[in-house]
């Protein structure tokens, strides 16, 4: 089995491809890593395939924050550079640097 690289880093903002919310990824799996009742509760027309890199995102809509788990095929690159109001942010990130947060954990300065 061949594993994909993800397209997608943590730090990065993205946006849903159909669904309006958009979060920063902070988390990836290199394959579908959830239960089976979770994946089998999306709408079989629109269910990802298992076999690509999973995000863990905080996200947002115009309504609430809250942890999304979107398929790669299914993000986009969000474009705006606005930041992300989600509460858990400024626990896993320190700031943002070149559109990308920057996590409280990476010592490579």
């Amino acid at each position: 089995m061949t594993m994909r690289q993800a397209k997608f880093g943590i730090g990065q903002i993205v946006k849903h491809r159909i669904h309006p919310f958009r979060g920063v990824i902070f988390d990836v799996d290199p394959e579908f890593a959830n239960t089976e009742e979770w994946w089998q509760s999306i709408p079989e027309h629109s269910r990802p395939k298992k076999e690509q890199p999973y995000y863990h995102l905080l996200a947002e809509n115009a309504e609430t924050t809250y942890i999304a788990y979107v398929s790669e095929q299914n993000l986009l690159c969000d474009e705006t550079c606005e930041p992300v109001s989600h509460p858990q942010v400024k626990e896993l990130f320190s700031g943002i640097k070149n559109g990308c947060y920057v996590s409280r954990h990476d010592n490579s300065h």
